[in-house]
């Protein structure tokens, strides 16, 4: 991790957190903010009675909840505060498989907050289902907006011979995703700044990204994703990726996209920029129908709905782009 990366929420004790918890078997599946409030709005979840109502619901607790290690732990690593019923952490703490992910506590208001939800499931579900498809091995890989790293990281632990990079323009999230590398003890991972891949060299064979996509007015980076309808990240990222992808790379972009009277804006654009580009893509829609409440804002006041989407872009290896050219120049009157 670069010297860039600063944070008043400590590493070392979060690592050490994360290792008590692995040891007591503990798992939380983190939900939308909407179920999230919801559930504990009920008058039993008012304050916690175990560790997963401290760090996956983030109820208030008592010390005698959480004892006196894991009380210092949160101390020291300035993720505690005071509240009338005793103490709420300022983290959460979400697994996937067989790992466990700190983030941010509920609700993610400040701007340099990091997320992990029900989009982050299904990013790595379908990211795990598309590495079977790739054409070759794959030696240097980039996860751009990583977050939390958790794209990172697993890739990393599926692909142990390649080199991983997790990139974000937000040092909260480097923070974060370096304390879960360790925690997980990955070591073919590195995380750094960099606005998509301004501050990386080289080419990549695989570009992973799980984008903001909504259009959020205080501009979260967690959330926002620019542009009219929220996709203008997305189509920097595909941009970026088509002009990095090393022959035979890939691009697999888990993104979210407005459709309005039936038209899918997002894809026909990736129509134009990979076929400019000689690249060919993929893409379904994985979820037709998320983030409903968002239709009754202005800037969704055209959308029919706004779907959960999968691209998966791929630059023809050299042998292939070559065939192309030939048969191009055999077509040339």
């Amino acid at each position: 991790m670069t010297a860039q990366v600063q944070d008043s929420i400590a590493s070392a004790p979060l690592e050490k957190l994360l290792a008590i918890l692995y040891a007591r078997g503990y798992q939380f599946v983190t939900v939308t903010p909407t179920t999230h409030a919801l559930v504990n709005q009920r008058a039993e979840n008012a304050s916690a009675s175990n560790l997963h109502d401290v760090f996956g619901w983030n109820r208030p607790f008592s010390k005698d909840i959480v004892g006196e290690e894991i009380l210092e732990l949160l101390q020291a690593a300035g993720a505690l505060r005071a509240v009338d019923q005793g103490w709420q952490s300022l983290v959460r703490v979400s697994s996937v498989a067989d790992k466990l992910f700190v983030h941010s506590g509920f609700p993610t208001e400040s701007q340099d907050a990091v997320f992990f939800g029900p989009d982050t499931y299904r990013f790595i579900n379908a990211m795990y289902g598309a590495l079977a498809t790739l054409p070759g091995k794959v030696q240097r890989c980039v996860d751009i907006g990583t977050g939390s790293g958790v794209g990172a990281i697993l890739l990393a632990e599926a692909l142990p011979y390649a080199a991983i990079w997790g990139v974000d323009i937000n040092e909260k999230a480097l923070s974060f995703a370096e304390t879960n590398s360790k925690a997980s003890a990955i070591t073919n991972v590195h995380f750094q700044y960099s606005n998509l891949l301004h501050d990386l060299q080289g080419e990549f064979d695989l570009i992973i990204a799980n984008p903001p996509y909504l259009v959020d007015p205080s501009a979260r980076a967690y959330r926002h994703g620019s542009g009219p309808l929220g996709a203008q990240l997305s189509l920097d990222i595909v941009q970026a990726a088509l002009t990095r992808l090393a022959p035979g790379g890939s691009l697999m972009l888990y993104t979210g996209v407005a459709i309005v009277d039936g038209h899918d804006p997002f894809v026909e654009a990736v129509k134009q920029m990979t076929k400019d580009a000689g690249c060919t893509y993929q893409y379904k829609e994985l979820d037709p129908d998320i983030f409903s409440e968002e239709l009754s804002t202005a800037a969704y006041a055209r959308a029919d709905r706004i779907a959960a989407v999968w691209l998966q872009v791929s630059r023809p290896t050299l042998e292939a782009d070559t065939l192309l050219q030939l048969i191009s120049t055999v077509a040339e009157p």
